[in-house]
């Protein structure tokens, strides 16, 4: 029996419950989240990272939580109150529908009935994602521009021009994905990597899906849209109390759901690892969320050691990676495995698909060394071009052994 053959068969009430349980599975994600990202940036720095409230600092994030609640609600005199209050609450809302058609277990056995940890099948499943995730900018946007002010405007045109940019990117990224898996459905993807993860076959898919889920969340180095050096605090910055909680929520939230959809698409979902397959019958077929999670937070490390690590880039550097990097090449790319993928259903031989894959990596070898020694010649005729100058140029003496620099 298929999945969608599966969840057909649940009663209301079984949805109902497994909604509540994906929400409360979200919160409690937030809320380890923002304390692992503590104490994994403060091992980074060499600090310590929260440790007084429970037990290794546990709680720390339910009481910011708490404090934020409590906190006093201000709403500008110059804003739109109406959408200034909707704007936080959109950002939230959206974030947890994504997780309407992520598979997080197989068939396993709840109160009772023969069920999946997943509300539903739909055949689009993957498109259903992706404009959920560009609605949820909306609440950016709004939020920005109902503040009345500047800052939080310029904070929101710019997280709406990155979304945009970056969700091209995505998007055109996830199309092999649907040449090898013949579906949309978030389900049958998950079927098809039964032998091979296209993290593997499909590596360049990966890791442009991989560099636009960190932009599409504006994340570090990516953050642009809160950057405090000219931002101020970005879209939020008028924001305070239970509404800026919420786009606090609906970033981790956001994080968790992007890393759902990259384990979905491309690590093999709730499959085990290989050679690990028998463990998936484990506590009657629970034992797969445990895998699943545990690749969600694989790439919950993998953000936290981008904002350790990277600084944050300019926004022309930013939206020129997106436009004239990401894109070309996703379209390159598809070119191929659509080629590939027609030589090998008219069963072309093995060698012939070698052959056209290795005149490939030459092609792309020659076009990358054609441009670096561009890069460098022209680097070089501006070195030579620069006129000497005619006016005495003061030489700086280095400072001598034990001397204090200036």
């Amino acid at each position: 029996m298929t999945t969608a053959e599966l969840l057909s068969q649940d009663p209301g009430w079984l949805i109902a419950v497994k909604g509540l349980l994906v929400f409360v599975l979200c919160v409690l994600l937030t809320l380890m989240s923002v304390w692992g990202e503590r104490r994994i940036v403060a091992r980074m720095q060499m600090r310590v990272g929260p440790n007084r409230v429970g037990k290794f600092g546990l709680v720390q994030a339910l009481a910011d939580g708490v404090k934020l609640a409590l906190k006093e609600d201000l709403i500008p005199a110059a804003a739109d109150k109406i959408v200034f209050i909707i704007a936080p609450i959109i950002s939230a809302t959206t974030c947890f529908m994504s997780f309407a058609v992520i598979p997080i277990t197989g068939p396993v056995s709840l109160f009772g009935h023969q069920t999946a940890m997943q509300l539903t099948d739909l055949p689009v499943g993957v498109l259903y994602v992706l404009a959920i995730a560009s609605v949820g900018v909306y609440g950016i946007v709004l939020a920005g521009w109902s503040s009345g002010s500047t800052y939080p405007l310029l904070g929101g045109l710019r997280s709406s021009a990155q979304v945009i940019s970056y969700e091209v990117a995505m998007g055109l990224s996830l199309v092999a994905v649907f040449i090898y898996a013949g579906s949309m459905s978030t389900s049958e993807i998950v079927a098809a990597q039964s032998q091979w993860w296209f993290a593997v076959v499909l590596f360049p898919s990966f890791v442009i899906y991989a560099i636009s889920m960190v932009g599409e969340t504006n994340r570090a180095p990516f953050d642009l849209a809160e950057a405090e050096g000219e931002l101020v605090g970005g879209f939020h910055t008028e924001y305070s109390s239970l509404k800026f909680a919420l786009f606090f929520l609906a970033e981790y939230v956001n994080i968790v759901a992007v890393s759902a959809l990259a384990t979905t698409l491309f690590l093999g979902g709730y499959h085990a690892l290989p050679g690990l397959t028998f463990t998936e019958q484990w506590l009657g077929g629970w034992f797969t969320g445990i895998w699943f999670f545990s690749k969600v937070l694989f790439f919950f490390f993998i953000f936290v050691w981008l904002r350790g690590t990277l600084p944050r880039l300019r926004y022309d550097q930013f939206m020129k990676f997106g436009w004239k990097v990401l894109i070309p090449v996703s379209l390159f790319w598809i070119m191929i495995v659509s080629t590939l993928r027609v030589l090998s259903l008219q069963g072309a031989s093995r060698m012939i698909v070698v052959a056209f894959a290795s005149a490939i990596v030459f092609v792309v070898l020659l076009v990358n060394i054609a441009y670096e020694s561009s890069k460098k010649r022209s680097r070089t005729i501006v070195e030579t071009e620069l006129p000497e100058p005619t006016f005495a140029v003061p030489k700086i003496p280095a400072p001598q052994l034990g001397e204090p620099r200036v």
